[in-house]
């Protein structure tokens, strides 16, 4: 949206030498603020749509403190389509730009889609779109029409994905991935849903559990480097997306996209699991050392009354030999008069 602070109309609304010639060409107070205001409209943001009452109120204010009109003339100048049409034209002339076309958003729409490979994220997809047509000295189409060249290009990135991940993979990865939707042998559960469980409590048999998940995930043998057929941040957004899916719902999608659903989980899989193995075994260890050093706080605790009178026997014992030096006293007699 058009900026509506002091700083940012100054900053983007300003008058230069060539623009006051060019609008004082105009006759009448309401054709050279009308003017005024598609100029800027077209230049900042770029995309020569109105803003909403409150920004057009505070644009009008200001181009008119520069032009010396009253902004109240906006009115006149808005109730008419043919004239605000010409001066259309000739602007676009003056600022040389063209108007948003079908073959804009065909390119649009190729160069967004090499970005969706990377990210997903609309804000970015939408940010970059509008920079590009400035750049080319595009108008800017409208707020829905961004958003088509967005979709579109996600569309475009995904399918491009699906048809990625899936190409390197034999007829045995395939068969193994969809046997990763089956139920194990116990019934309960699918080996998808198993090999996704994380460690309860840190125990020698939740470590041989995950040890057991992380022999399964080493089984699938998927083709070495598939993980680099795609970006990490959309490799870890389809993982995503597939965990929050049951296997049920996994079966149902066309083969490419479930192959590389599953590919995404077995590669997002796993890490997690080597990554909570580690994670477990430190768990163990510190839950190994904790239970020696209570252990050891405890039986320092119980054996500290025996360890007090030893201390305080040998205090006297020290203490006979002192006297007996100092008496001249045979040492041996002081000692069994101390103990027996």
């Amino acid at each position: 949206m058009p900026p509506d602070t002091e700083d940012e109309l100054i900053r983007h609304y300003a008058f230069s030498e060539n623009d006051l010639s060019l609008v004082r060409q105009r006759r009448g107070d309401a054709n050279r603020l009308g003017v005024a205001v598609q100029l800027f409209l077209l230049r900042f943001p770029g995309q020569g749509l109105l803003p909403n009452a409150s920004m057009l109120m505070s644009l009008l204010q200001w181009i008119g403190r520069q032009l010396r009109i009253d902004s109240s003339c906006w009115p006149q100048y808005a109730e008419r389509e043919e004239i605000p049409r010409e001066h259309l034209l000739e602007l676009r002339a003056y600022m040389g730009v063209e108007p948003f076309g079908l073959s804009h958003y065909r390119q649009a729409v190729h160069a967004t889609t090499e970005l969706a490979l990377q990210t997903a994220k609309g804000i970015v997809l939408a940010v970059s779109v509008l920079d590009t047509l400035r750049q080319r000295h595009t108008i800017l189409p409208t707020l829905d029409v961004i958003e088509r060249v967005c979709a579109e290009a996600i569309t475009r990135a995904n399918r491009r994905i699906f048809e990625a991940l899936p190409e390197p993979l034999s007829n045995g990865h395939r068969h193994r991935l969809d046997d990763l939707l089956k139920r194990r042998d116990t019934g309960k559960t699918t080996w998808l849903a198993w090999l996704r469980q994380s460690p309860v409590k840190p125990n020698a048999r939740h470590m041989r559990e995950h040890i057991e998940r992380l022999k399964a995930w080493q089984a699938l043998d998927l083709p070495t480097g598939i993980e680099r057929l795609v970006h990490q941040i959309r490799l870890l957004k389809i993982a995503r997306e597939g965990g929050q899916m049951t296997p049920a719902d996994l079966a149902k999608f066309e083969p490419q996209r479930r192959y590389a659903t599953l590919v995404a989980l077995a590669i997002e899989g796993l890490a997690t699991v080597i990554d909570e193995i580690i994670d477990l075994h430190d768990r163990i260890l510190g839950k190994l050392f904790n239970a020696a050093k209570n252990k050891y706080h405890q039986q320092f605790q119980a054996s500290g009354k025996t360890i007090n009178v030893k201390v305080r026997l040998y205090g006297r014992i020290g203490q006979a030999l002192i006297d007996a030096k100092q008496s001249g006293r045979d040492p041996f007699a002081a000692i069994e008069a101390v103990m027996s």
